[in-house]
């Protein structure tokens, strides 16, 4: 089952702001958290920014159950220097929220 997020995330350097819409195989956000930030990143780093070949460190990540949504933040290592960010993640189809749990 392929299950779609949003993701909305701010440069926090320049206060801009950018939405995504990506999907993975597997519903990950009853994964860990980190596992739903790493599948941003790479969609990010291959499909946003393939030239700039992303790194980036997470320095803080929380996942609220009762609103399904993870929340990150950390360092994006781009070509053009170092971008302070943070991540909100939610599945893109509110229905398939899970709450209480």
């Amino acid at each position: 089952m392929t299950t779609t997020y949003t993701a909305v995330m701010f440069d926090a350097a320049t206060g801009a702001q950018n939405t995504y819409t990506f999907s993975t195989e597997t519903d990950l956000m009853e994964a860990s958290r980190i596992r739903l930030v790493e599948a941003f990143m790479d969609y990010v780093d291959h499909v946003q920014l393939p030239k700039e070949g992303i790194r980036y460190d997470v320095q803080t990540a929380l996942k609220n159950h009762a609103l399904g949504v993870v929340t990150a933040t950390g360092v994006l290592k781009v070509q053009r220097g170092d971008i302070p960010f943070m991540v909100m993640i939610s599945r893109a189809d509110p229905s398939e929220q899970v709450t209480g749990s």
